[in-house]
Parts: structure tokens; sequence; C-alpha cells
């Protein structure tokens, strides 16, 4: 679970880091300003979307330091290796390429495949591993 109080500690250090005011940072985020302040003054826990978002437009920033204090800021570019761009296209199996986001990938006739019965489009796909990285593949 995350500490607030340490997050907030955490989240002030890369405001600094950067030079940038809460505002500057709401702006780059694309978050309200209310949002950060509630995060800065440990009202509100950081949500998935706000961490992800951070990760990603701050380069710098290892999740499990962000979220646990473990590891170190700034990091070094061979920490950041564990975490996918949010636009990598397709994983690769065995030399064959497996599209995740493709329809044609489905197995109609298996219920278990089914998950998605209102023919809605996936987003994105998020696979948490328990060493704390996670891979993100977005259509």
């Amino acid at each position: 679970m995350i500490n607030s109080s340490e997050f907030v500690k955490r989240l002030e250090k890369i405001l600094e880091y950067y030079g940038i005011t809460a505002t500057a940072f709401a702006e780059k985020m694309d978050f309200n300003r209310s949002t950060i302040s509630h995060l800065l003054s440990g009202r509100n826990k950081p949500s998935l979307e706000f961490v992800m978002k951070l990760l990603q437009k701050f380069p710098e920033v290892e999740m499990n330091w962000l979220l646990f204090g473990k590891g170190s800021f700034p990091s070094a570019p061979e920490d950041r290796n564990a975490v996918v761009t949010p636009k990598q296209k397709p994983i690769a199996m065995e030399g064959k390429s497996l599209d995740l986001f493709s329809k044609e990938n489905s197995v109609e006739g298996n219920k278990t495949n089914q998950i998605n019965q209102n023919s809605q489009d996936i987003e994105r796909i998020v696979i948490f591993y328990k060493d704390g990285s996670f891979n993100v593949y977005q259509n």
C-alpha cells in the first residue's frame, strides 16, 4: 500500500528536480490544478491514470521509487527497461507476431475467450509482474 506522506515527499522531489511549480506540473500532466493540490496535501491518493501518465511524461521517474520508495531517483536509463512504452506494437511469440487487438485473433466459439461480448474495442492491456514491473499494450 502506498504511504501517502512518503508519496507526497517523492512527488515534491520530482517537482524540485524538474524545477517546476505545481501549476506547471498540472499543465504538463494534463490534470486539474486541484487534483495536484489534493495529492500534494495528502488529501487524495494517486490514481492509476495519474501514475501511468507521470511515468510516461517524466522518464527519469521509476515506478517502484515513486510508489514504494525503492530504487533511486533520477533513475538510470537501464532501470526503465522493465516499463514498455504505451505504443508498443504486437508481441512476438515463437517467430510469429500476435496482434492482441485484432478481432481476427479472437476465438468465437470458446466462451472463456469471449471477455468482451458487447463488441467494444480494447483500449489497453496492462500486465503486472511480481517484481513490480509492468508492460502496457495500447491499440
